[in-house]
């Protein structure tokens, strides 16, 4: 095995054993009796099945003693300089989202199962989504590292809904490698440890003297057995030989390696199945005809002229709108367009943006600081409702009986989704299986499962399976979207400081009904002891000001309207940060200062100050150009992670604005795959570009008038920059979060070089509207 990782030839005597099924759990183990059961019949599989299969428990009693370790010995930040004294952390900088979420995870943290088949593939069952972030790419990354497997022999599917799992099986928060770093490498390295034991006893050698490559155990006279072949004899192993510590990261030659995507092939041969493709038998094409304004209700329904079209097999009504089943999608298609409806105005029919904005503006809790008491700057921003417009539409697959249901559909939050469905059916937990498969984007989409309930309630009214497919236009206008707001923003100044920072934040009501509450408060956040609505708590978690702006509030105000939202890209901080960093280029600009060298005497982290001084170093900040053309710049720490972005944009033309160069630095600890991080990280500036320059939602008379990307304006090939430049910065510590990070930063850099460009200062996005 070495020089690859530690193990049977390298002295650990410190290293944790694991403990063996037999032995008991301490009380912090104690779990939910379901769980409890599952567990039971999880170690017998282990103690008799013929592959090996391992549960993370066995390898993060190894890891925790490591990471502790790494802790105590990382070297104390640098003392703050004098301009940086002046301020006041917040609550993320002392636990953030993706922490509070990692303790709900914790309890099942060890039921997370990987499998080692006579065969020879590794097996990782995934409780997570993939939606195109690369998540399966990077945990069998993680395996192949420790189990010293060849990454093709690594299958990474996705798990079906597991109740057991509890607050464990919710994608979202950019918490997916942040969680599952530590089990999945545990996982690995104790199958590794099991393999090689297995090995030394068909041998009769000192384990201590094998080596493990490329999903193989040799031995020093060159004998070699292959993983498949030693399953069997692994899954009896209850104590391993060496050690089942995870690797050090010198010795890691897979975590870090720029690696491309292991479904790249599937993906663009058509060979990865989404929901639309799956064939479940007697699955019919379904659509639904829905109301002309948000949810609206079904008047009067005349279904004589669709019922009678080629290929209809029924016509169904359920709350949301009136369901054609047909032969083929094209059929139901047709049908659809040929009903007879009347609809009832939904409740907010009688707003339009200029309302909602107004309720907005109404909504805000004064400042606290009087403008007459010392200098200061007032900032107002507007930021309008954003569809998700993920490329796959939303498709659902339904097969409801009377004692059972089974669906298949893209699900972030499958457990929750099982939970919704069984008691919209009237069916035991265990009555509702849900599959959860991959799917075509998501950006905060696929946490609801709105499809799914839908797909349920038609596949039951219509006594038959059915494939629910939701075109465009019926979720750019049914759909969730990322609420609108308004920001009133004031920050006072004397002597060259910051003296206080006020940000009030206004938004429709952000709905977050898909387990996030329940999470929380396994985590140990009493809401309701605290007097926080869930919204407020995700707010305070989730939104700090990394600079030293003196004396930091800031506050979230909701207007509940009828209005379907859900978390977008970066949830609050996608508005809120935005709205800072804009500010910080004109405190920067009032106080006669670069906004580069303003932001880096007020960063509070050593490292944010590093991947600043980075991208002002590579982008080359400061330089002269053209008029009509400026450089911007926007900064953000959340996650774990932090980025910096500068932009190049060319505003010759106000109304057609080209961003043509973007530089980006980021560090987020430990990156598994720097492939899949500099995507997400280049994602993000196309999201930031659409934003705040072009894509967004209007609200007429109670419906969204945007219903394609032909009047949904997101960025197209010809918005986006000919020239980008990602640096990475050095590993330090374990994985951040990346899959939110960038898109703050990147929206923050355009409105700020937008607005140097133009001589003007944008209050309102997306700016041309």
């Amino acid at each position: 095995m070495p020089p690859n990782g530690p193990g049977p030839t390298t002295e650990q005597p410190n290293a944790t054993e694991p403990r063996t099924a037999a032995e008991p759990r301490t009380a912090a183990e104690q779990l939910p009796a379901e769980a409890d059961t599952g567990r039971r019949r999880f170690l017998t599989y282990l103690l008799a099945a013929p592959t090996l299969t391992v549960a993370a428990r066995a390898g993060l009693d190894t890891v925790a003693p490591a990471t502790a370790r790494a802790a105590e010995a990382a070297p104390a930040a640098p003392p703050a300089a004098p301009s940086q004294l002046l301020g006041l952390p917040g609550i993320p900088d002392i636990v953030d989202l993706g922490q509070a979420l990692q303790v709900a995870g914790l309890p099942t943290a060890h039921l997370l199962v990987l499998e080692i088949t006579t065969t020879g593939r590794a097996v990782l069952h995934l409780p997570r989504l993939e939606v195109g972030q690369g998540l399966t790419t990077t945990v069998a990354m993680m395996v192949a590292e420790e189990l010293d497997a060849r990454l093709s022999d690594v299958d990474v599917p996705l798990s079906d809904s597991r109740p057991d799992l509890l607050f464990n099986q919710l994608t979202g928060a950019s918490n997916s490698v942040r969680t599952l770093y530590d089990p999945v490498r545990g996982a690995a390295a104790a199958a590794r440890a099991r393999l090689v034991t297995a090995a030394a006893r068909r041998w009769s050698l000192p384990a201590e003297t094998l080596r493990t490559a490329d999903s193989a155990v040799t031995a020093p006279d060159g004998r070699r057995a292959g993983y498949g072949e030693l399953a069997a004899e692994a899954a009896t192993v209850a104590l391993p030989a060496v050690p089942a510590t995870p690797k050090p990261p010198e010795q890691r030659r897979v975590i870090g390696r720029p690696t491309g995507r292991i479904d790249a092939r599937d993906i663009v041969t058509g060979r990865a199945k989404y929901a639309g493709d799956l064939a479940v038998p007697g699955a019919v094409p379904t659509v639904v005809a829905r109301p002309t304004t948000i949810n609206g209700t079904l008047a009067s329904l005349d279904a004589s002229a669709a019922r009678a079209m080629p290929g209809v097999l029924a016509v169904v009504t359920v709350p949301t709108g009136v369901a054609v089943l047909a032969e083929t999608f094209d059929q139901a298609l047709k049908a659809r367009d040929a009903l007879r409806t009347t609809w009832n105005p939904g409740p907010v029919a009688a707003l339009s943006d200029p309302d909602i904005r107004g309720k907005l503006r109404a909504a805000h809790a004064p400042f606290l600081i009087p403008p007459l008491l010392t200098q200061y700057v007032d900032g107002e921003f507007d930021f309008a409702f954003v569809n998700h417009a993920p490329m796959e539409v939303l498709t659902a697959v339904a097969d409801v009986r009377p004692n059972r249901a089974e669906l298949w559909f893209a699900a972030q939050t499958p457990i929750v989704a099982q939970q919704t469905l069984a008691a919209e059916l009237g069916l035991p937990q265990d009555a509702v299986t849900v599959h959860v498969v991959r799917g075509g984007g998501s950006f905060g989409r696929r946490l609801f499962y709105d499809a799914a309930l839908e797909a349920a309630r038609i596949s039951r009214a219509a006594g038959r399976p059915v494939k629910l497919m939701w075109t465009r236009n019926d979720d750019m206008r049914h759909g969730r979207m990322r609420p609108a707001s308004h920001h009133r923003v004031r920050a006072t100044y004397g002597l060259g400081q910051v003296l206080s920072y006020e940000h009030r934040a206004a938004t429709v009501m952000t709905d977050f009904g898909h387990g996030l509450g329940e999470a929380l408060t396994a985590a140990g956040f009493q809401l309701s002891v605290a007097g926080l609505s869930l919204a407020q708590a995700f707010f305070l978690l989730s939104q700090s000001n990394p600079y030293n702006v003196g004396i930091p509030t800031q506050l979230l105000a909701e207007v509940p309207l009828k209005i379907p939202t859900g978390s977008w890209r970066s949830v609050y901080s996608g508005t809120v940060r935005v709205a800072d960093e804009i500010m910080m280029d004109e405190l920067a600009r009032r106080l006669g200062q670069d906004p580069v060298a303003f932001r880096r005497a007020r960063l509070r982290e050593p490292a944010g100050r590093t991947v600043l001084d980075t991208v002002a170093r590579a982008g080359s900040w400061g330089r002269a150009m053209p008029a009509g053309q400026a450089q911007g710049i926007g900064y953000h720490a959340e996650n774990g992670g932090r980025a910096a972005y500068l932009v190049e944009i060319d505003a010759t033309d106000p109304k057609q604005p080209r961003v043509t160069k973007a530089v980006i630095a980021a560090d987020v600890g430990t990156v598994i795959n720097p492939t899949g991080l500099e995507a997400q990280l280049t994602g993000a500036l196309i999201d930031g570009i659409s934003v705040i320059l072009q894509a967004g939602n209007h609200i007429d008379r109670g419906a969204v008038r945007e219903g394609s990307f032909g009047d949904f304006h997101y960025a197209r090939q010809r918005h986006t920059p000919p020239v980008v430049e990602i640096h990475l910065l050095p590993p330090s510590g374990p994985p951040g979060g990346a899959g939110e990070l960038g898109v703050p930063a990147a929206s923050a850099a355009v409105a700020n070089a937008y607005a140097r460009a133009t001589g003007t200062s944008p209050r309102s996005f997306p700016i041309n509207f």
